[in-house]
């Protein structure tokens, strides 16, 4: 296949990245590629669920088979372990909804029920009560009284808090990041006790020391801190501890995958994730990760346990989240050269020397067959990821980064809308997009990925960016490593690399697509009136607002006004390039300090507050288009086959039939944390 077709197959025009992925915007402008496969399953409020195909399924040989299979089944069994994480009545709620959805033999055409329907699938899509997205809690369509109708009718319980907080105005944000609320008060994600303020948690952790300095652990990652008897104490999610019966589950997947691994470095991985499951030792979670990191060769990889910080506002406690990956060669072939070359980018950054590292260690970046999701992956998945999360193995051993290819081609065949047409400045921005923004977002998603997140150091003696930089810390990362592409987008030595054609024009669409979305077109995704929460949204914002606020005086960027309607339209962007990298090397420095009060003034000033004219023109320049704005997926189905002897034979792959048979399936079968009591506490 020719470069250009490549990409053109490859990529969706707005793809945003970040170290663990954003589920991309499905209303941009896209490239229809002609198949008979139906990716598209349904749509409902502001949501639109497809499928996606495993490539290559039937080239693995049985033992490759049973090894995914397995690792799927792994990460299903942590399923519900999400649930609970997110909101604390989350399992209550989704057992009488689903009760409620199985049971009712009413009126199935009145816009109540078709109401209900909808909140519960919004509910199975966000794995919770609260906004995937947003953070926002899900208002339901129809009134109490309808509800207690139904759960008479079905003979269905929920009563208290649990079913009051469906109606009320309590918990209304799952993270809240605006500290005059209070970051945990105001939050109602499940890792911390009610009684706990943020004070009190950074307080506990900062009394914690690792046995070495050099190498810190990640405290917190793997536990709920919850006050018992006036004392803070840490609810430990292993066997045995909190989530425990889910647990045991996955460690009986994990061993049969360790059964079958491909080779003795893969192998030694799972083993070390099986010990840290069962003792929930953060030394071993360390082990575990520099093994996995260097267990480089094979055709099967995964993502699996506690990982992703994003929805503790304190940023200590891992969601739980599953990927399981077929490497896809050839197109990771492709990318390899950045790989080859990732030492020249760091070594011409535009950062302070001594913010530079001297090696970049050990980044991989690969494109991979997604062949099942689970827990945070699911249903709204990321498009790529990467880890570790730890900056000391990140420095000594290296990352890996992945593109989850057969996800973003499932994008690229579900359809396309006129947004682009609709906010571009002009013809030329248009051709220029649908030309070379694909190949532009691809090339800023492994940069970001490769570079941006593998390049810079911490000073020394200055500490994790979680308690240096706080609640800022992701989305100072995640901008971070944004900058670090955006900079070299506009570099020749992208086609010197042979990954462009045209390095001029590349970059131009994709400073055109990066400032249209960070100003404008993302605020679709929020309610009027609302400020921006999300870290991935924020640092979008933080990132064109500032650059836009710094070239005003010199014209870089114009705010255009044209038959009532805002555009934005770049006039240099050769000095943008310049600005980009200025706003890199402070960033560079914030994060290389641990300068809170710079983190803090420049995504306050920059990345949190909406201006509510604008917002109020997009979304009204909006509703012309009908095609929700979050898409998730269904997961295909890995069906084995026994023989007498119960062993494998073969396994194959089906596909659901809709949303909410596959959403009652995994509840039939990975139902483990309702069997569960409460845990004792594990320090």
């Amino acid at each position: 296949m020719k470069l250009n077709s490549f990409w053109m197959l490859l990529l969706a025009s707005t793809l945003l990245f970040s170290c663990k992925d954003e589920n991309k915007d499905t209303s941009a402008e896209v490239a229809v590629a002609e198949t008979e496969f139906d990716y598209n399953v349904e749509e409902f409020a502001d949501i639109k669920i497809l499928r996606y195909q495993i490539p290559g399924w039937e080239d693995l040989s049985l033992k490759e088979q049973k090894l995914v299979y397995y690792l799927v089944q792994a990460g299903l069994a942590g399923r519900d372990i999400m649930w609970d994480q997110n909101y604390r009545h989350n399992l209550a709620i989704r057992g009488a909804l689903e009760n409620i959805y199985q049971k009712y033999t009413g009126d199935k055409n009145s816009d109540d029920w078709k109401n209900f329907e909808a909140y519960l699938k919004r509910v199975w899509f966000s794995n919770g009560i609260h906004h995937h997205y947003s953070n926002a809690k899900l208002k339901p369509d129809f009134n109490k009284e309808y509800f207690e109708t139904l759960l008479s009718e079905t003979g269905t319980e929920l009563s208290g808090e649990a079913f009051e907080v469906i109606f009320n105005d309590k918990d209304a944000k799952k993270v809240n990041l605006d500290e005059s609320l209070g970051l945990l008060k105001g939050s109602a994600i499940n890792f911390y006790g009610e009684d706990i303020t943020a004070a009190e948690a950074a307080a506990f952790y900062k009394k914690k020391t690792s046995p070495d300095p050099q190498k810190p652990l990640s405290f917190g990652l793997n536990s709920k801190l919850v006050k018992e008897n006036g004392q803070l104490v840490e609810k430990v999610w292993k066997s045995g501890g909190m989530y425990g019966t889910a647990i045991d589950e996955i460690i009986k997947w994990l061993e049969k995958a360790e059964a079958v691994a491909e080779n003795e470095q893969q192998g030694k991985a799972l083993g070390l994730l099986i010990e840290y499951y069962k003792t929930g030792d953060l030394k071993t979670w360390d082990d575990y990760n520099v093994a996995w990191v260097e267990a480089t060769e094979g055709n099967i990889d995964y993502i699996n346990s506690f990982i992703e910080v994003y929805n503790d506002p304190l940023g200590y406690r891992g969601s739980y989240e599953n990927i399981v990956q077929i490497k896809d060669f050839e197109m990771s072939e492709k990318m390899s050269v950045l790989e080859d070359n990732v030492q020249w980018f760091e070594d011409n950054a535009p950062l302070m020397e001594e913010h530079k590292k001297d090696s970049v260690v050990g980044v991989t970046y690969k494109t991979v067959i997604v062949a099942g999701e689970a827990g945070d992956a699911s249903p709204s998945t990321p498009i790529g990821v990467n880890l570790p999360n730890s900056n000391w193995i990140r420095q000594a051993h290296g990352s890996k980064s992945v593109s989850l290819g057969n996800i973003i081609e499932a994008y690229n065949n579900a359809g396309s809308s006129g947004v682009l047409e609709e906010f571009a400045h002009d013809e030329e921005e248009i051709m220029l997009e649908k030309e070379y923004g694909k190949e532009g977002d691809k090339l800023h998603t492994a940069l970001h990925e490769v570079v941006g997140h593998a390049s810079g150091k911490i000073n020394p003696g200055v500490g994790e960016t979680k308690e240096t930089l706080k609640s800022y810390a992701s989305t100072l990362e995640e901008g971070r490593a944004d900058l670090v592409g955006l900079y070299y987008l506009m570099d020749p030595k992208i086609q010197e690399l042979g990954l462009t054609n045209d390095w001029k024009k590349t970059g131009i669409a994709a400073y055109d697509g990066y400032i249209r979305n960070g100003l404008m077109t993302q605020l679709r995704r929020l309610e009027l009136g609302d400020n921006v929460e999300e870290s991935h949204m924020r640092n979008r914002q933080w990132v064109s607002a500032w650059v836009f606020e710094k070239g005003k005086e010199e014209g870089v960027i114009e705010k255009v006004s044209r038959d009532g309607k805002t555009y934005y339209d770049i006039k240099n962007y050769d000095r943008l390039r310049e600005l980009f990298g200025e706003l890199l090397k402070e960033t560079q420095r914030i994060k290389s300090e641990g300068d809170y009060e710079a983190a803090q003034n420049l995504v306050e000033n920059y990345g949190v507050k909406v201006d509510q004219d604008i917002h109020k023109e997009v979304l009204e320049r909006n509703a012309q288009f009908k095609s929700p704005p979050y898409s998730g997926f269904v997961n295909p189905v890995l069906v084995p086959e026994m023989d007498e002897q119960g062993e494998i034979i073969s396994i194959k792959i089906e596909q659901p039939k809709d949303f909410a048979t596959q959403m009652l399936q995994y509840t039939e079968r990975f139902n483990f944390l309702l069997l569960e009591k409460p845990a004792m506490s594990n320090n």
